[in-house]
């Protein structure tokens, strides 16, 4: 179990090692290729130390990969601002965003896939703006009642997160929440069934999966608490389960840990109605039809 940065590190570290290993190259002989000490190659892969943007580009050339979306993603892991020719959007907002969540929006803009148990609020991807900002609010007043004058960047950062599902290719979602989510009344009736319709559109998209984990289902796997899933079609060795609380957030990276949790979500959506009677659901709470 770790953190954020940590496990984008010994993620990193692994994938590089084994494109090494698949170049057919030692540990020594790839440092005699950029020019350093075998010591600096081997804490690189184990995740002792950090690694350079420059250096990663650098591995990546010796190593002959050419996939571009691979290449991407080990570059976002290493922290790079600019990736592909575009700016990581979310670096304007170092100012008011926690280390944990800038690692989260990094996974999550490069994930080809995301599977969500929500138990509590609509997951960010599908809020409306005025969901959004109730939530945000609570937030940012339970953690510090001087700090309202972050609310408009949090809010502009969560809105902005939802591009993933616009993007080419799109962000595969899949999300299960609980009946509950739906009657949480967030920002009052007029805010929460705006939240209903806009639910029910984006359940119409073809890259999302909505479905309803109703009270009825009793007892469940899911009150352990929400999580996600990312997956990445470069490498599955880089998937990994995001457990989220109020001041921080948990990285499970062990083949175990996402085994249990894919296995966990996959009852969840056995229990849960199906994305059709998800959508009949809500549209009978007044999500409209």
């Amino acid at each position: 179990m770790q953190h954020g940065p940590a496990v984008r590190r010994r993620k990193l570290g692994a994938e590089l090692r084994a494109l090494r290993t698949g170049a057919g190259l030692t540990s020594g002989e790839a440092a005699r290729l950029v020019g350093w000490h075998q010591s600096k190659v081997s804490r690189i892969e184990t995740g002792a130390s950090g690694v350079k943007p420059a250096d990663v580009r650098l591995l990546l050339d010796v190593y002959g990969v050419a996939d571009a979306q691979l290449r991407e993603l080990l570059l976002v892991l290493a922290g790079s601002d600019e990736v592909g020719g575009r700016h990581n959007w979310w670096h304007a907002y170092r100012g008011v965003l926690p280390p944990t969540y800038r690692d989260f929006i990094s996974l999550e803009s490069q994930a080809s896939a995301m599977r969500t148990l929500e138990t509590s609020v609509v997951p960010g991807l599908l809020q409306t703006p005025e969901y959004a900002r109730a939530v945000t609010r609570a937030a940012v007043r339970g953690l510090d009642e001087e700090a309202d004058e972050r609310l408009d960047a949090l809010v502009a950062v969560r809105l902005a997160r939802q591009d993933v599902l616009r993007a080419e290719p799109p962000l595969r979602l899949s999300a299960v929440l609980d009946e509950a989510v739906l009657h949480r009344e967030i920002g009052g009736p007029e805010v929460m069934a705006r939240q209903l319709s806009r639910l029910m559109e984006a359940a119409r998209l073809p890259q999302v999966r909505l479905q309803v984990l109703p009270f009825k289902a009793g007892e469940h796997i899911g009150i352990t608490g929400p999580f996600v899933i990312f997956s990445f079609s470069s490498t599955s060795d880089l998937d990994v389960v995001v457990l989220d609380h109020l001041t921080s957030s948990l990285y499970l990276e062990r083949k175990e840990d996402l085994q249990a949790y894919t296995e966990a979500f996959n009852a969840l959506r056995i229990h849960a109605l199906s994305p059709e009677e998800s959508l009949d659901y809500i549209a009978a709470l007044g999500g409209g039809a």
